[in-house]
């Protein structure tokens, strides 16, 4: 087998592209590759659709950066504050341009991910049934039910194919193998609909590890175009068993980001004067080391034995 290893400068450079559609954050709250955003950010990447049904401060960093031309999700903002100013200078004022936003909700994601995942034309819906995204997003068509002769309205939700989803995880062999735990959100439905998956991890292990444990494995390794190894590449966001949320940080880009003017010097500071992840890690200091989790909470031991 062919190691799948690579800087995380290659693989955005690799596997990015302007104008693809990229998951980032499909975990909800937990576990978004923040590295990756930061990294899209000096590489100039533009015209992207991302996404993410939960993204914190990630797609408001890009959509502020200018990288992004659609947002496909179901909230965009800064999970501890509440706004997202960029987004909303986006939507309100056209700045730095227009951004379209195509709504929806975290469930309906989720199908049209899986949709996608099984090769379907569309996934079977009924939670949208009586909300103002049906107005918003025109993507979505309601039916009569097909099987039956009384009145029983479904939404049809249309698949969505992402050309890569970028999907962090806590353990990764150097061939694509993985192991997960925590809250999965919406991660292997993103895993299967997508073209192909690059993956951070926080340490490569031997292969051995990920075969003693197939059922923390969400998706197969030939999906995975790159593996990249990578500290702390959810920060300022939660990884499970590993890194806390760090909300002081988000509660400061909040503040800095009220105006162009003061996103523009954050983003210089956290993103574009500095070379790479390790460089952002380091200004970090202290501040990262004392979030990095230290109790443990450990699952009880299972036997996978056949005789």
């Amino acid at each position: 087998m062919i190691s799948k290893v690579v800087t995380l400068q290659q693989a955005v450079a690799e596997h990015i592209h302007n104008g693809d559609s990229v998951v980032l954050g499909a975990c909800l709250e937990p576990m978004i590759p923040f590295a990756v955003s930061y990294e899209i950010v000096r590489q100039h990447k533009t015209g992207l659709n991302i996404i993410a049904p939960i993204s914190d401060i990630s797609s408001d960093i890009l959509i502020g950066a200018g990288a992004v031309n659609t947002i496909t999700g179901a909230w965009v903002g800064n999970v501890s504050e509440g706004l997202g100013h960029n987004y909303r200078r986006a939507m309100e004022q056209n700045i730095p341009h227009p951004v379209t936003l195509v709504d929806h909700s975290n469930f309906s994601l989720g199908m049209a991910l899986l949709a996608a995942a099984y090769g379907m034309p569309f996934a079977p819906n009924k939670s949208l049934l009586g909300s103002d995204i049906l107005t918003s997003n025109p993507q979505f068509d309601v039916i009569n039910n097909p099987l039956t002769d009384t009145e029983d309205p479904i939404v049809l939700i249309p698949p969505l194919t992402p050309d890569v989803a970028v999907l962090p995880v806590q353990r990764a062999d150097r061939y694509g193998g993985t192991h997960f735990w925590g809250n999965t959100g919406l991660l292997q439905e993103a895993a299967l609909a997508s073209q192909k998956i690059l993956v951070l991890t926080e340490e490569i292990v031997d292969s051995a590890v990920i075969r003693s444990d197939p059922n923390r494995v969400l998706f197969a390794d030939f999906q995975v175009c790159a593996v990249v190894e990578v500290q702390a590449a959810t920060h300022p966001s939660p990884m499970t068993g590993i890194w806390q949320r760090d909300t002081a940080f988000f509660g400061a880009y909040h503040q800095r980001t009220r105006t162009r003017e003061g996103f523009l010097d954050w983003l210089h500071e956290w993103v574009l004067d500095l070379p790479d992840h390790a460089a952002y890690c380091r200004k970090l200091g202290q501040q990262l080391d004392d979030l990095r989790i230290q109790q443990q909470h450990l699952s009880v031991p299972v036997n996978f034995a056949d005789q």
